[in-house]
């Protein structure tokens, strides 16, 4: 950096750093967040008590908003899973394997759906029929035809959808929304959004129910619709055309032994890739304790053939206000983290994410904004504790903690959102399988607008 034209990085970081993680916290927790809770707690009902069910909507849940929120009814097809959840959630609520009975016997206000991907528009559709509120996992589902019976149901119910689009909430993430807010590098162009999960994190999809294509749709349903959520709240645009790449060339047959699951196999020692799910033991009493009920492998081996989603992707959109973007996702490299670039008309914002690292850092993001002709800037924020950097505490205290709390950069996503996210990846998967653009228009009737409507 020339010091003629500009203070020095060090300089910069040490004058702004602490000013800009006040104001980012101050907009995350203002002092009208901290509201009495109410009369009558919020009755809740939850489908699916899985890992992310029973953990961050359960047990997390209670933890930070149990004076707010009870849980009335757990379902689950699994009843050995039921009864484990209701344990480490530490409820005491009835169970249920049939959800419309749960429904009709709880009467809960609200509806929690965690389950498989690929069943997301089933119960969402039918809590809306029964009257009840749903807060639905990304990706809202999995498909254009599954997304209709969200949209129609949602068109004849009063009742709403909040998708669980927690990647909005981390405070870094909402510095760079509100400084493309501001324009503070003109008019954006063009993004470059590279994601990359390490051979830990990256593998686990190819052992669970994610790596067949009916349950979570692929990668760019599952995993994507949170990147491809994102970019539709940064840039403030539909998403009009995608042209896509993908292929399966690392797991599933690519490989020159497999098995059923880890925990029996005969080439353990051999694998790289060996997951011994007996250290964890959530995980045990959860799957490995009730995997006679409906044969569910939490460990299965990601060498197995049936494996038909892409582990390596690479996807071109256009938005309906011209915005061009460059997305990629790599489900095998050795770290774990994105890279992200907004070219605008005055200049460009950068920002490198480490997630996981096998060597050492301070634990701080920093965003470069750099001005054509001009300078750079660096701006520094403490990385906050907690699970996606905090995003999903700060999600769920919108929701549960104060509803009514001012959302000035939109950060709650609503069903419109869910559905723009899952229309990438819906069409990406089918340009890969044709070899061509899809249209987003021609999946719903749903119409791109340049500028998001409200």
């Amino acid at each position: 950096m020339n010091s003629d034209s500009s203070i020095t990085r060090r300089e910069f970081v040490a004058s702004t750093s602490k000013a800009v993680v006040g104001v980012v916290l101050l907009n995350q927790f203002p002092e009208s967040a901290i509201v009495p809770p109410p009369a009558n707690k919020k009755r809740l009902a939850m489908v699916g008590t899985g890992h992310r069910g029973t953990g961050m909507w359960g047990k997390d849940l209670l933890a930070a908003h149990g004076d707010w929120v009870q849980f009335v009814g757990l379902c689950d097809s699994n009843p050995g899973r039921l009864e484990s959840a209701k344990k480490l959630m530490g409820v005491d609520c009835p169970t249920f394997t049939d959800f419309e009975e749960m429904i009709a016997r709880t009467k809960p206000e609200t509806v929690i759906v965690t389950t498989v991907d690929g069943t997301h528009h089933a119960f969402i559709a039918k809590a809306l029929e029964m009257g009840c509120d749903v807060i639905t996992e990304k990706p809202m589902t999995t498909d254009e035809t599954k997304l209709k019976v969200i949209l129609d149901a949602q068109r004849r119910s009063t009742a709403k959808i909040i998708v669980a689009h927690n990647y909005r909430y981390t405070p870094t993430r909402a510095k760079i929304k509100e400084l493309l807010m501001q324009e503070r590098i003109g008019r954006i162009t063009s993004v470059d959004f590279h994601w990359y999960l390490d051979v830990y994190h990256g593998a686990d999809y190819f052992r669970r129910w994610h790596r067949l294509r009916e349950h979570s749709g692929s990668l760019l349903c599952h995993k994507s619709s949170h990147h491809f959520d994102l970019l539709n709240w940064w840039i403030d645009s539909d998403p009009e055309v995608v042209h896509a790449f993908g292929h399966l060339e690392f797991y599933g047959a690519n490989h020159k032994f497999r098995h059923t699951h880890c925990r029996p196999c005969p080439f353990k020692n051999a694998c790289q890739f060996y997951f011994d799910m007996t250290k964890d033991e959530r995980l045990v009493e959860l799957y490995a304790a009730n995997e006679h009920y409906d044969g569910y492998l939490r460990d299965g081996c990601v060498w197995k053939e049936d494996i038909d989603i892409f582990d390596k992707m690479a996807v071109q959109i256009r938005y309906a206000n011209n915005v061009q973007v460059s997305y990629s996702l790599t489900t095998y490299s050795p770290y774990e983290g994105y890279r992200i670039a907004f070219n605008g008309t005055r200049g460009r914002l950068d920002f490198w994410m480490h997630e996981k690292q096998p060597w050492p850092i301070d634990q701080f993001d920093e965003i470069q904004i750099t001005d054509n002709f001009g300078k750079a800037e660096f701006l520094r924020l403490s990385r906050i504790e907690g699970d996606h950097f905090g995003g999903d505490s700060l999600m769920k205290e919108k929701i549960f903690g104060d509803p009514a709390k001012p959302d000035p950069l939109k950060q709650q996503a609503t069903v419109r959102d869910g559905a723009m996210s899952v229309l990438i990846g819906v069409a990406a998967r089918k340009s890969i399988d044709s070899g061509g653009p899809v249209s987003i228009a021609q999946l719903t009737d749903l119409v791109p607008q340049a500028i998001k409507p409200e």
